[in-house]
């Protein structure tokens, strides 16, 4: 079976992997020309932490991110509201780590060139479409067709091979919230391994507007790097005008007007903003959950499939489960049955996750430890972030 994957983002470069641990062949394109180190922070939850250590990349993983122990709510006074435990301290069986994006994604390349040989990434090459027939299935890139038996759209929100599949999924749903993140150097802060979520509440004390909706997510993702995101609730939720654009540079006084006046005490906010080596702005949204993934020799996996909120830090993760559930089906099944089993498993649980974030987002409001307790015991519920996975198929059946 020659599986080809279209995006060599985290969940595409997973699954290169997870399928080579299954004894199936692949490669990816993708349609950037150079693969770099870009982007900021991220989340990995145990469960995917879980999957990539099972891959072989744990002590990698520890040695490139920052064990989250605890995850603290506070006021924008730096009152604090409530904590929990997280990672191996919160009772799971893996650690929660808190990463660059860029040198997760570059791990992950690395392994890749050195497990399935170095031309197993093609870069340059942007999928626009395909064709398949009974016998095989063609990515169309530009004048080229690739052929392989099995296609995987992993090709981010902006998917192509998501698009020819579902010409009429119209524009993205937009939450109303505008997010600005960006990655400061600065001083560990509560031990330095702990996620800090600061709150608005009501009106500024000024009299100026209001904070409901607004919100300051920090955590470190090295010795001395702090990922900071700001989110402001701009406008009712609705359909996104325009487009998503993750790579638009923010200006800080259009994050300072926001928050600038608050004083947590642990972190200086004007400098957390200002120093900031880079700061993106764009919206908060998603997709309701799609009817199907695939059809015929062809899927999607992460954003292509499910894009979802970042409020409960599981759309890298998801990515990476997904990943793993595809190459452990098609081991178990083979084609077409592997491709059904996994998008049966993976579109009810991805479909759970999204209506979770947005109730996670809804509840924003919550301010009292037996509110804040609630949310996140149901958001683990729901999510399932906390079960083991069940026994994989023995490497090499296909």
């Amino acid at each position: 079976m020659r599986v080809l994957i279209a995006g060599a983002g985290i969940g595409g470069l997973t699954a290169a992997l997870a399928l080579h641990a299954a004894g199936i062949e692949s490669s990816l394109v993708e349609g950037a020309r150079e693969l770099r180190p870009l982007g900021v922070g991220i989340n990995l939850l145990p469960h995917a932490v879980r999957e990539l250590t099972d891959l072989g990349l744990g002590d990698d993983l520890a040695r490139i991110g920052v064990a989250i122990t605890e995850l603290n709510y506070c006021d924008r006074s730096g009152t604090t509201l409530f904590t929990e435990k997280r990672g191996l301290a919160g009772g799971y069986d893996r650690p929660q780590y808190a990463v660059h994006r860029g040198r997760l994604q570059m791990l992950l390349l690395s392994a890749v060139r050195e497990r399935l040989g170095p031309d197993a990434v093609r870069t340059g090459v942007r999928v626009t479409g395909f064709t398949q027939d009974a016998g095989s299935v063609r990515a169309l890139a530009g004048d080229t067709e690739i052929a392989a038996d099995v296609l995987v759209g992993a090709d981010g929100l902006h998917s192509a091979v998501r698009a020819q599949l579902h010409p009429r999924q119209g524009p993205l749903a937009w939450s109303g919230v505008q997010m600005w993140r960006g990655v400061t150097e600065g001083r560990p802060f509560l031990g330095g391994d702990a996620m800090l979520v600061a709150r608005g509440a009501g009106l500024i004390a000024r009299g100026a507007g209001s904070e409901a909706g607004l919100e300051l997510v920090a955590y470190p993702i090295g010795p001395d790097l702090i990922n900071w995101v700001v989110q402001v609730q701009v406008a009712d939720p609705g359909p996104l005008p325009g487009d998503a654009n993750w790579n638009l540079p923010g200006r800080p006084e259009d994050v300072l007007r926001h928050i600038g006046h608050w004083d947590l005490g642990l972190l200086d906010i004007p400098a957390l903003i200002t120093g900031s080596s880079m700061i993106l702005e764009y919206p908060m949204v998603d997709r309701d959950p799609l009817p199907f993934w695939g059809s015929g020799r062809v899927t999607l996996l992460g954003d292509a499939a499910h894009p979802m909120y970042p409020v409960g830090a599981n759309g890298a993760s998801q990515a990476i489960v997904d990943a793993r559930a595809l190459a452990d089906e098609l081991a178990r099944s083979g084609y077409p049955g592997g491709l059904t089993a996994y998008e049966s498993t993976r579109g009810k649980a991805t479909a759970a996750v999204i209506a979770a974030n947005r109730e996670l987002h809804a509840g924003a409001e919550a301010r009292t430890p037996t509110e804040l307790a609630r949310i996140t015991e149901h958001y683990r519920r729901v999510t399932g972030a906390d079960r083991r996975r069940p026994e994989r198929p023995q490497a090499g059946h296909s």
